[in-house]
């Protein structure tokens, strides 16, 4: 019983941990718009620790209105972040270790991310379907340079850190027998 109470509160440490790096990690750098490190991180926990790893995600996507408020993108961020971390838990679970591949996951995720914002922001903002597509683009490119900061951002970062970061955590995570 001892041993299991260890365990549970071990993982709800790190879990707690994670959340709070990640909102950390996002208020240090808010100032700089999408600017971010929040998929790095997320990409890294996911990696390394798995499931608790995307428990982080969606602990930190919880705090986020609580801070902010509501608004149409809560519901961008409830898919899209716990979405990179079953991408980089199934990742690490393969093993996979090719810089490129990380970064070309961590690319396509960012693009993903600013389609994303623009189906919901037109499809919550304007009411109706009449010339949707035709709204959408409106949505996108109004915010492509936002897009393009956050994908050159994750471009620079991912082969750069997520190699020590990764080496690091796993390191820590073999002293904690998890």
């Amino acid at each position: 019983m001892k041993n299991n109470t260890k365990r549970v509160a071990l993982f709800a440490s790190l879990v707690g941990i994670m959340a709070a790096t990640l909102e950390c990690a996002k208020l240090a750098l808010a100032a700089i718009p999408n600017v971010e490190a929040v998929t790095l991180l997320i990409a890294v926990y996911s990696y390394v620790f798995g499931f608790m790893g995307v428990l982080a995600a969606i602990v930190f996507v919880m705090i986020e209105p609580l801070i902010f408020g509501f608004g149409t993108w809560i519901i961008s961020y409830f898919i899209y972040w716990p979405l990179v971390a079953v991408i980089f838990m199934l990742i690490g679970k393969r093993g996979t270790k090719s810089r490129v591949f990380l970064t070309g996951a961590a690319a396509l995720l960012t693009v993903f991310f600013g389609v994303l914002t623009s189906l919901v922001d037109t499809g919550l903002f304007s009411g109706s379907f009449d010339n949707f597509f035709y709204r959408f683009g409106i949505y996108y490119i109004r915010g492509i340079w936002f897009y393009i900061s956050q994908l050159v951002t994750n471009l620079i970062l991912f082969p750069l850190l997520f190699p020590p970061f990764t080496e690091l955590l796993f390191k820590i995570k073999g002293r904690l027998h998890i």
